[in-house]
């Protein structure tokens, strides 16, 4: 068997990337520890991290399609991200401007949690710890 060790990030494609910079760095709180562009490729890319850990790979590329999500679709359903408090996450996200769906409390963990979307429709889920 193969012996993983951890995840080593997660690549997200935007179609407007300073649009999501903007959102994963100014609302959500990431960090830019990098950023690049590729003229080869008219595309920009940008390391983000939380808390100093390296995360997200944030990808421009001319004209993506758009990712299908409803009805859900069989591939990545959704990142989730810790939180403190949830209600302090929403108060946070819609002083933002960012719409959350109503919170849930998970049944088997009895832990609270919703859904936002990123500015192309990716589904973000907050989960209280």
């Amino acid at each position: 068997m193969l012996a993983l060790t951890e995840i080593h990030h997660i690549a997200i494609i935007a179609s407007d990337y300073r649009r999501s910079k903007a959102f994963y760095c100014d609302v959500l709180g990431f960090e830019l520890l990098a950023e690049i562009y590729r003229a080869e490729r008219d595309s920009w890319k940008g390391d983000l991290a939380l808390k100093g850990w390296y995360v997200i790979e944030l990808f421009s590329f001319p004209s993506p399609p758009p990712r299908p999500t409803q009805p859900e679709s069989c591939g990545l359903r959704h990142l989730a991200f810790a939180v403190a408090d949830i209600d302090e996450a929403c108060d946070a996200l819609q002083r933002a401007g960012v719409a959350c769906e109503p919170v849930l409390v998970d049944e088997f963990t009895q832990r609270r949690f919703t859904f936002l979307r990123d500015p192309d429709g990716l589904p973000l889920e907050l989960y209280e710890q």
